[in-house]
């Protein structure tokens, strides 16, 4: 299993336009082989110390994949290039991080 989170900076005021058309393509990508997770996430306020600021035009996305092979058919599906061609306006910056959980004895 591999987790993914991207972050995704968008043009100022336009999240919600950028969730609404993130929340149509996710039952296409929880229908793909391999998709265990896959959803959006927004920073919550709290009184943590360490917590980065908030971020008003940050969506983030968290996956979990079943391996490597499962993310790069994800990645070239024909809703994937339909949603990204929809969210172009919107997107500013997306960064990647793909990850492997470490085994608890090794932690």
């Amino acid at each position: 299993m591999i987790h993914v989170i991207a972050t995704v900076e968008l043009q100022p005021g336009t999240r919600q336009c950028f969730l609404d058309e993130f929340a149509q393509v996710v039952p296409k990508v929880r229908a793909e082989v391999g998709c265990i997770e896959y959803g959006a996430a927004v920073d919550l306020a709290t009184s943590i110390p360490v917590q980065v600021p908030m971020r008003p035009d940050v969506a983030t996305i968290v996956e979990k994949w079943s391996g490597l092979e499962q993310l790069n058919a994800h990645l070239v599906a024909p809703h994937m290039k339909a949603y990204r061609e929809r969210v172009r306006p919107f997107v500013m910056r997306t960064t990647l991080q793909v990850l492997e959980p470490v085994a608890a004895s090794a932690a």
